[in-house]
């Protein structure tokens, strides 16, 4: 990686990246790629937002082929973004993340001629397109890049980890010509069974849908005359048209897009419109009020115990620990006591406290949280003078009885102060922890070390040092089908190659000409109802008077008498004419 923007791309998002291996592109693809930008760009001059038309340009998308990743990337950093390739769909949390780096995510693959108009996988159509050229707009891009910092934070449910495995799978499949209907059937009934079981919907659900409302789908301007800014409406020659007829409702954007859920296998019924890109940004920020990252508290640690996943509190003191939480004791509607299970670590400024790593920490950690019962200051606002009145210091065996209930009773060993010269973390040996009668830790267990702080006021999905952790994502265990294509198929897409080599000559001669002939016959004979290449063929030959233009033309609109090609066949005769 080259990139300056990747290079600082933390390791455990890198797992995610895969090669584009761009060879493997068949020419076939290449033409759907051609088709559905020169049938976007056409519809999409009049309605997209002025930054797209122009950030296709400033982002080096061609129209006529698939964009080379380090083609794109030469281009992106001088506007100081990237891009990687990725196999289809990957958690929410890693995808916000890597927007947060400057960092765009791009599925490898690309749609089959069958899903020409929309696809329900990512593909590099939705995403290059889709995504790229409308961050060329420095006020979107820092929308993105802030949306990214602050999804990427955002806790999930158990309940959504198998929604997005379900929906991935559902991708995958659909996406696979060979599929067989009834596992396409199967994976759609298990998908509504989740959904139906999914409870309240978690920050990442609600966040998510404001992602999909806004960087997907989502419009800008007025209700009555929106423009296009969404990437899945700039990719898609379907809903691109769709989305501006009176089919779909139009209504301003606000914070209740958040609880507005979305199928991502089918067009949209409403979408929302911001009446500018600053908009955006204020929505944004009124969500991340209401997240656990900025309110803490007892409902923070309880997001994190049902996410079932790594996460991360903040004390008001800055020390910070990362791990599975498990559980938490309440009182009075707040938090006096949590506890992780398995590795935690502890950091300060998102950077690991010396000796307090997930393998000294292995076995989990907890502390009691608060301020100590019949004194009005909290420990870390002591000064020297009163951590001595009240018996807190090195060498001196003391019981600190806290409010709701936690009592810890040891001999102090040490301390560790902030940057401030606050007490954030004291070291115990020979330490009884509890909770009225319940012991949470006993002396035999070894060194107790106990948290300083009076709040939490901070709890988000992910750890405080990534780095430090080891922490690192596993890529999804069901990977993008790869299609096999037959022996008939790839003779298809050699016709294909073979057009693409006439095309790019410019000039056309006899010769050119004759083979054009042959290929259309060939075509016709065994794949009558290829009704691309057929028009590339008669683009090819549309300003010259012969015999073939009326041979294809013929053939083209014999193919549009079918449902299925009618809409596809018009449109792609439209931009030729």
């Amino acid at each position: 990686m080259k990139s300056k923007i990747l290079s600082k791309l933390p390791n455990h998002l890198k797992t995610f990246i895969v090669d584009q291996h761009y060879n493997n592109y068949t020419a076939q693809n290449h033409a759907v790629w051609r088709y559905v930008m020169r049938s976007n760009v056409a519809y999409l001059n009049k309605v997209a937002h002025q930054s797209y038309l122009e950030g296709l340009e400033k982002t080096g998308i061609s129209i006529n082929k698939i964009p080379k990743l380090e083609d794109m990337n030469a281009i992106l950093s001088k506007i100081g973004w990237a891009a990687v390739t990725v196999d289809g769909f990957i958690p929410p949390n890693s995808f916000m993340e890597f927007q947060a780096y400057h960092t765009l995510v791009i599925a490898a693959d690309i749609r089959t001629i069958e899903h020409i108009t929309y696809t329900p996988a990512p593909d590099i159509i939705h995403e290059a397109a889709g995504h790229a050229p409308i961050i060329a707009n420095p006020e979107y891009a820092e929308y993105l890049r802030r949306f990214g910092e602050i999804g990427a934070k955002a806790i999930s449910s158990a309940k959504d980890d198998e929604l997005f495995e379900a929906i991935r799978h559902l991708s995958i499949i659909k996406e696979d010509p060979n599929t067989e209907a009834s596992k396409i059937e199967e994976a759609e009934a298990r998908i509504d069974v989740i959904s139906k079981t999914m409870g309240k919907p978690s920050e990442m659900a609600k966040i998510r849908n404001l992602h999909w409302w806004t960087v997907e789908y989502g419009l800008i301007g007025t209700i009555e005359a929106p423009k296009i800014y969404g990437a899945g409406l700039l990719s898609s020659i379907g809903e691109s048209k769709l989305c501006m007829s009176d089919e779909v409702k139009k209504l301003p954007y606000s914070i209740k897009a958040a609880d507005i859920e979305f199928d991502i296998t089918k067009p949209q019924p409403q979408l929302f419109v911001t009446p500018d890109f600053a908009h955006l940004s204020l929505v944004l920020e009124e969500f991340a009020n209401s997240m656990a990252l900025r309110k803490g508290g007892l409902e923070g640690i309880q997001k994190l115990i049902n996410s079932k996943n790594l996460g991360t509190i903040e004390l008001n003191t800055g020390i910070q620990i990362s791990g599975v939480f498990s559980e938490v004791i309440e009182d009075e509607g707040k938090a006096v006591y949590f506890k992780t299970a398995g590795p935690t670590a502890l950091a300060f400024k998102n950077k690991e406290i010396i000796g307090h790593d997930k393998e000294y920490h292995a076995d989990g950690f907890g502390s009691p949280v608060g301020k100590l019962k019949r004194i009005n200051l909290a420990i870390e606002d002591m000064s020297p003078t009163d951590l001595e009145a009240y018996g807190i210091y090195e060498g001196k065996t003391v019981v600190l009885e806290f409010k709701g209930g936690i009592t810890v009773e040891g001999e102090i060993i040490t301390g560790k102060r902030n940057l401030q010269g606050k007490i954030i973390l004291i070291s115990f040996k020979n330490c009884w922890v509890k909770h009225g009668e319940s012991i949470l830790f006993q002396p035999d267990w070894g060194i107790y070390d106990m948290a300083v702080g009076a709040k939490i006021l901070s709890a988000y999905a992910g750890v405080a040092d990534p780095g430090s952790f080891g922490l690192r994502f596993e890529s999804p265990k069901e990977k993008t089908h790869k299609i096999q294509y037959s022996n008939k198929e790839q003779n298809l897409h050699g016709l294909y190659s073979e057009v693409r080599k006439i095309r790019e000559k410019k000039n056309l001669d006899n010769k050119s000409i004759l083979e054009l002939e042959n290929i259309f016959l060939t075509l016709i004979a065994e794949y009558p109802d290829d009704w691309l290449l057929s028009l590339e063929i008669f683009e090819l030959v549309f300003n010259l008077e012969v015999p073939l233009k009326n041979q294809v033309l013929a053939h083209l609109k014999n193919l549009a008498l079918k449902p299925e090609f009618k809409n596809l066949i018009e449109s792609g005769l439209s931009l030729i004419k």
